[in-house]
């Protein structure tokens, strides 16, 4: 057994079906128009008070107007700006702490965007996070609220608490045993919205799926908090009953698909970034179902951000046409999952 096995056992457990949580809070400054009404002497004013803020909490700080797409493509890939900040809006900015689990977005929808992030199912650590962030900043920044309403939001639906808490979910078991429709359909009857990897407007490559609260006013953080977390775990069983099924009810199908995963993955030489993300969750659940030997479920998540466009192009170092980076990236995976197929297929021939 291999001396990392132990390792992996942990890992697969606590984030096998839940990769993240992560805990968003919408803020304004008082008597200050919404960045998409203010004028850019005002949004520039903005932005040098949160910044000025948020200094000794967030240390990494970066003017993201101006800056390259590659740069704030990887941001975005990253989880820490939204794909408004993704356009080259006026004004905007990030400011993070050295780990990148906590920051603050500065002239998106809303002046500040404070949020925090946690590996596995940790929705409350999240919260605590955020919302010792959010009151070190209103120490130093007057926030619009109301008595009768709570946080005053640039869109109604974050008015009230103004927070938005979130976990990542890989679910392939139910998309394929079409049962992941009928679930999203009735979290939006409660209240809840299930979407893709990277947030609104996005799709769910490679069976992952953000399930987030929708409301906020009239009701307190910890009751999001604990709803929230029930329904994740329900999910997660949910998802933990069809992958059973799966290798029970469909093993032939099952094991075909992890091993033409991995053998694609360690093969190709051309893959676009959908068509990784597509095998990299089929080649994770045959790991996590045990079908797959010899690779590790932590290896492919980190892979799953590796591969992304712009992580791609910033880890040789310069911009690359999308042919060129299909051939990088499908190179990028045969050295990293190949050499560990090659070892495993060497041990069985002795």
């Amino acid at each position: 057994m291999s001396p990392r096995a132990p390792e992996e056992s942990a890992y697969q457990e606590a984030y096998g079906i839940t990769l993240s949580s992560r805990v968003r809070l919408a803020r304004n400054l008082r008597g200050v128009p919404f960045p998409d009404k203010a004028s850019p002497a005002v949004r520039a004013e903005v932005r040098r008070r949160v910044m000025d803020a948020a200094r000794d909490a967030l240390p990494l700080q970066e003017a993201l107007s101006g800056s390259t797409m590659l740069r704030r493509q990887m941001l975005f890939e990253d989880h820490l700006i939204s794909r408004h900040l993704l356009e080259d809006r006026p004004e905007s900015a990030i400011c993070m702490n050295e780990s990148h689990t906590q920051a603050v977005m500065i002239n998106e929808e809303d002046h500040l965007r404070i949020q925090a992030l946690r590996p596995g199912l940790a929705l409350r650590a999240a919260w605590g996070d955020a919302n010792a962030l959010d009151d070190a900043l209103e120490q130093k920044l007057d926030y619009a609220f109301s008595s009768s309403l709570g946080y005053l939001t640039s869109c109604p639906t974050n008015v009230g608490t103004g927070m938005r808490a979130s976990a990542m979910m890989h679910l392939p078991g139910l998309v394929l045993l079409n049962e992941m429709e009928p679930i999203a359909n009735g979290l939006g009857k409660i209240g809840l919205t299930v979407r893709g990897r990277w947030g609104e407007g996005t799709a769910a490559l490679g069976h992952m799926f953000q399930v987030s609260n929708q409301l906020t006013l009239g009701m307190a953080e910890e009751r999001i908090l604990a709803d929230l977390e029930e329904i994740v775990k329900e999910i997660a069983g949910h998802e933990q009953n069809a992958r059973e099924r799966l290798k029970r009810e469909r093993a032939v199908f099952t094991e075909d698909l992890a091993a033409r995963a991995e053998g694609l993955l360690t093969s190709a030489r051309i893959m676009t970034a959908q068509e990784a993300l597509e095998r990299l969750s089929e080649l994770r659940l045959g790991i996590l179902l045990g079908l797959v030997k010899g690779i590790e479920a932590q290896q492919v998540d980190r892979l799953l951000l590796d591969v992304q466009p712009a992580h791609l192009q910033a880890s040789v170092g310069r911009t690359m046409g999308g042919e060129e980076r299909d051939v990088e990236r499908a190179r990028r995976l045969r050295d990293e999952l190949g050499r560990r197929s090659a070892k495993r297929m060497e041990k069985r021939t002795k």
